[in-house]
C-alpha cells in the first residue's frame, strides 16, 4: 500500500461526502439521505443517492456506488492513489511523502508518465522561445494566429523541431527510457527497431487534466509536408482520448452557465485569448458520450462553435444528440464569413464574436432549418417527407410544453395544420415507446442471464450459488458481527466455498482487512478494486441494508446454500444434458442468433 491505513482513513474522515458530490451534482434532501440526477448516466428521473450514515452513495439506474474515493475515481478519471491524494488536497491535508512498491505491475506507472509528460512539455516550450530553434512555431503562433507571449506561456505551448532524434537523447539524459517513451506516446519505433520522436515540425499543444497534470499533447504541423494538419496522443496509461477535453482545466472555473465546444485546439486557445474562457475542444475525435457526461458536470448549457463547413455542420447535429442524452441545454453558432471561431475573431473582433453568440440557435431551431434546406417544400412530396421528419424529431422532445411550442414552428413553417402534425407525433412516439420497451426487455433478458456481466461473468453459470456468495458478501459488506462471525468460526466459511472467482476474491479482500491490524474498512477496498467493481460490491451492500435485525440467520442460510451449491459443482464437473449450465448455453446460442 502506498500510504497508511491511519492516512488513508483521515483523508476519508475529513472528506464530507454529501459536501463532496454536491460539488459536482445537485442535490435534494429525501429523508435521511440526498438524491440527484447521476452524473455517470443520461437519466431524467433521479436514481442517484448519497448516504450520509454510511459515506456512500448508490446509483439505482447503472449500478455505480461506492464511497468518496471511488466517486473522485470516476468523475476525475484518476486511479486510486491520485483519487486518495485528490482528496487529501482539497481538506487541505498533507501528503506524504512515499516510494513506490517494488512490486509495480510492468509498464510505466502513473506517476512516471506524469513526470515524463512535465520534462517534455517543458523540453517542447523551451525550443519554441529558442530562436535557433522555435522560429517556425513561433511564427505561426505570433505571425499567423496573432497571439502574444502571455497567452501563448499560459497555454504552455511549445515546439517539436523537425527531426528525429531531439526529444529522445534530451529525455534519456533525464533518466527515462526508450520504452517509458513509447507507452506515452512521444517517441515511435520503426520495423527495424530504432526509436524515433514521433512529434516532429509542430506547434505543439500540451493537454492537462482538471488535477494539473500533463496528460498528452496535440500537434500542429507548421511545416506545410505532413498529410496529418494534427498529431495527437493515442491512449497511454494516464490519458484516453474519450474522457478528456481540451482547455477543461481552464475552463472550468468559467463555465457555469455555459460552456463553448469547438473543433479545434487553436480555436479554444484564440476564443481563451479574446476572454471567452469557457471554451473546450474534444481532443482529434468526435465528441463522445464520456465528454458530455463530463461537461454536464460543469455546466447547465453548451454552444456548438464547429466549423462552418459542411462536415463541420454535421458534427455539430451529432453533438446536439449527445448532449441531449445527458440533459444539456444545447445550442448551435452559425458562423458565417468565416470557416472557424478563430477566424471570425481576427476578422470581425471579439464584440461581433459575442454578438454571435448570443444569437446561436437553440438545437431544435438548428434542425428545423437543416431539415427544410434539403428539401422543396412547395413540392407536395417533399412537404410531407419534410413533415415526417420533423415530427420524428419533436417526438424525441421529453417535455410536453417543448413539443407544443415545436410543433406550432413546424406547423407555420409548413403551413400544415397542427392537430394533423400533432397526431403524426403521438403516434411517432407510440413508435419510439414499443422500441424502447423491447431494447429493455432485451436488456432486461441479458441482465437476468448475467450474459452482460463484466464484472461477475461466472454468475451466469451459477446462479444460485452466486446469489448466496451474493447475500453473504452483501452482509459482511455491511455489519462488523457477521465479518466477526466468520473471523471466530461462529459462522463456518472460507474462500474455497466460493464458486465464482470474483466474489471469492472479494471474501478474500474482506478477511484480509479484518485480520489486519487496522481492521475492516471499506475506504482501502478501492485500492483493490476498480470503480466498476467497487460499484457491485456498493450493490451487494445496498441491498442487504434492512437485514440487520435476522442478519445471522441469513447469513447462515446463505451459507449452507452456498456450501451445497459448491459440492454440487465439484461432484460433477461435467453437468447432464438438461442441467442449467447447459440450458443457459442454449438460451445464449439462441440469443446470439436472434440478435445477430
Amino acid at each position: 500500500m502506498k500510504y497508511t491505513r491511519e492516512w488513508i482513513d483521515s483523508v476519508r474522515e475529513r472528506s464530507d461526502i454529501v459536501e463532496l458530490i454536491g460539488s459536482y451534482v445537485t442535490l435534494r434532501r429525501a429523508g435521511s439521505n440526498y438524491t440527484g440526477l447521476c452524473p455517470f448516466h443520461s437519466e431524467r428521473t433521479p436514481s442517484f443517492t448519497v448516504f450520509p450514515d454510511t459515506q456512500s452513495f448508490f446509483c439505482f439506474g447503472c449500478e455505480a456506488g461506492g464511497d468518496a474515493f471511488t466517486f473522485v475515481m470516476r468523475s476525475e478519471n484518476l486511479e486510486y492513489p491520485e483519487a486518495v491524494e485528490f482528496l487529501a488536497k482539497r481538506a487541505g491535508i498533507q501528503i506524504p511523502e512515499t516510494h513506490e512498491d517494488s512490486d509495480q505491475p510492468r509498464g510505466i506507472s502513473r506517476a512516471r508518465a506524469y513526470e515524463l509528460n512535465r520534462a517534455a512539455a517543458r523540453f517542447y516550450r523551451d525550443c519554441l522561445f529558442d530562436p535557433a530553434i522555435g522560429e517556425a512555431g513561433m511564427n505561426y503562433l505570433r505571425d499567423t494566429r496573432g497571439l502574444d507571449t502571455a497567452v501563448i506561456r499560459h497555454f504552455g505551448l511549445g515546439y517539436a523541431p523537425n527531426e528525429f532524434g531531439v526529444l529522445l537523447p534530451h529525455l534519456k539524459s533525464l533518466g527515462f527510457t526508450e520504452e517509458e517513451m513509447r507507452q506515452c506516446f512521444l517517441c515511435g519505433r520503426s520495423q527495424s527497431g530504432r526509436y524515433y520522436d514521433y512529434f516532429r515540425g509542430r506547434v505543439m499543444f500540451p493537454v492537462i487534466n482538471t488535477a494539473g497534470e500533463v496528460v498528452a499533447f496535440s500537434g500542429r504541423d507548421v511545416t506545410g509536408t505532413s498529410k496529418a494538419k494534427y498529431l495527437n496522443s493515442s491512449d497511454t496509461p494516464v490519458f484516453q482520448k474519450r474522457k478528456n477535453l481540451f482547455a477543461l482545466n481552464f475552463a472550468k472555473a468559467h463555465c457555469a452557465e455555459q460552456m463553448i465546444l469547438c473543433e479545434g485546439n487553436m480555436d479554444v486557445v484564440s476564443m481563451h485569448a479574446a476572454g471567452f474562457e469557457n471554451a473546450v475542444a474534444s481532443l482529434g475525435t468526435a465528441l463522445t458520450d464520456e465528454q458530455a457526461r463530463i461537461m454536464a458536470r460543469y455546466t447547465k448549457q453548451v454552444i456548438i462553435a464547429y466549423d462552418g463547413d459542411s462536415a463541420g455542420q454535421r458534427a455539430a447535429g451529432r453533438a446536439m444528440d449527445i448532449f441531449a442524452r445527458v440533459g444539456l441545454d444545447v445550442r448551435v453558432l452559425r458562423i458565417t464569413d468565416a470557416k472557424d471561431p478563430d477566424e471570425y475573431i481576427r476578422k470581425f473582433g471579439t464584440d461581433a464574436f459575442a454578438r454571435l453568440l448570443k444569437g446561436s440557435s437553440t438545437g431544435f431551431s438548428y434542425r428545423l432549418d437543416g431539415v427544410l434546406n434539403r428539401y422543396n417544400i412547395k413540392e407536395p412530396e417533399d412537404r410531407i417527407k419534410a413533415a415526417a421528419e420533423l415530427c420524428g424529431m419533436v417526438a424525441r422532445v421529453w417535455s410536453s410544453a417543448e413539443r407544443e411550442v415545436y410543433l406550432q414552428a413546424v406547423s407555420e413553417r409548413l403551413g400544415l395544420p397542427i392537430d394533423s402534425l400533432r397526431r403524426d407525433v403521438e403516434r411517432a412516439q407510440a413508435r419510439i415507446q414499443r422500441d424502447r420497451h423491447q431494447s429493455e426487455a432485451r436488456a432486461a433478458r441479458m441482465s437476468a442471464l448475467a450474459l452482460d456481466d463484466r464484472v461477475n461473468p461466472e454468475a451466469a453459470g451459477n446462479i444460485r450459488a452466486a446469489a448466496a456468495e451474493d447475500t453473504v458478501l452483501g452482509l459482511m459488506l455491511l455489519y462488523e458481527e457477521h465479518r466477526r462471525a466468520v473471523r471466530e468460526g461462529a459462522v463456518s466459511l472460507t474462500a474455497d466455498d466460493f464458486v465464482t472467482a470474483f466474489n471469492r476474491r472479494v471474501f478474500e479482500a474482506i478477511m484480509e482487512l479484518e485480520n489486519s491490524d487496522g481492521g475492516f474498512s471499506t475506504a482501502v477496498l478501492g485500492e483493490q478494486f476498480d470503480p466498476d467493481e467497487v460499484g457491485r460490491l456498493a450493490k451487494l451492500a445496498q441491498a442487504r441494508r434492512n437485514l440487520s435485525e435476522n442478519g445471522q440467520s441469513v447469513l447462515k442460510a446463505a451459507v449452507r446454500t452456498l456450501q451445497d451449491e459448491k459440492n454440487a459443482v465439484t461432484k460433477d464437473d461435467a453437468p447432464p444434458e438438461d442441467s442449467l449450465e447447459r440450458l443457459l448455453e442454449k438460451k445464449r446460442q439462441k440469443m446470439h442468433k436472434s440478435n445477430g
